[in-house]
């Protein structure tokens, strides 16, 4: 584990997650938020865990900082032996989500911490498995009208109303599949030296 900094580094995410921003700020840090500007296609043969780290780490190293912890975050989930990708519109949610019914999603949370000033990484992939119940149509065209979720990977957002679409949710950490795994976060700036409650 790293000396614990005489000077706080600047912490900067490298996401233009809004849903990423707000799980950071519950740990009550001061950070900066950056857009990488990056290609996020998956490559040929590549496993969704390879995809999801890749890209984090790349997220990352796109931001341009000296002095600074870059976060850099992204979530790959699978289906039926492939990728699957955000909605983006109605149809395709209410597709989604009825090829899903009573069927299990999985999802890989890959996290990246690059220490800029040493250009050390430290990554993770944190996989979360997820149980949709047997739900309607009627409840299917319910839900989306209500929260329109066509921006997140498998049309259901288990930190709202999606919840209720489901039957399990099996993780190691609940904030996973949100989209920032907190936990796993909280260790690697611990292991950079970058104290969140204060010195131990």
């Amino acid at each position: 584990m790293s000396e614990p900094f005489s000077t706080p580094p600047r912490l900067i995410l490298a996401s233009s997650s809004p849903y990423r921003r707000e799980l950071l700020g519950r740990l009550r840090v001061p950070f900066d938020v950056v857009s990488p500007n990056i290609d996020e296609t998956p490559l040929a043969g590549e496993s969704p865990e390879q995809t999801a780290l890749r890209l984090s780490i790349a997220k990352a190293r796109a931001v341009r900082a000296t002095g600074a912890l870059v976060i850099g975050s992204d979530q790959v989930a699978t289906f039926d032996g492939r990728q699957i990708g955000k909605p983006g519109t109605h149809e395709k949610a209410v597709a989604q989500l009825q090829a899903m019914r009573g069927r299990a999603v999985e999802f890989h949370s890959a996290l990246c911490l690059l220490d800029s000033r040493t250009d050390r990484v430290q990554s993770a992939d944190i996989v979360t498995r997820v149980r949709f119940r047997h739900y309607s149509d009627d409840e299917i065209e319910t839900y989306l009208r209500a929260e329109t979720p066509y921006d997140c990977a498998s049309s259901a957002k288990a930190e709202g109303l999606g919840i209720a679409l489901l039957d399990a949710i099996e993780s190691d950490d609940p904030t996973a599949l949100i989209g920032l795994p907190l936990i796993e976060l909280s260790r690697m700036l611990r292991t950079a030296g970058f104290s969140i409650l204060g010195a131990a």
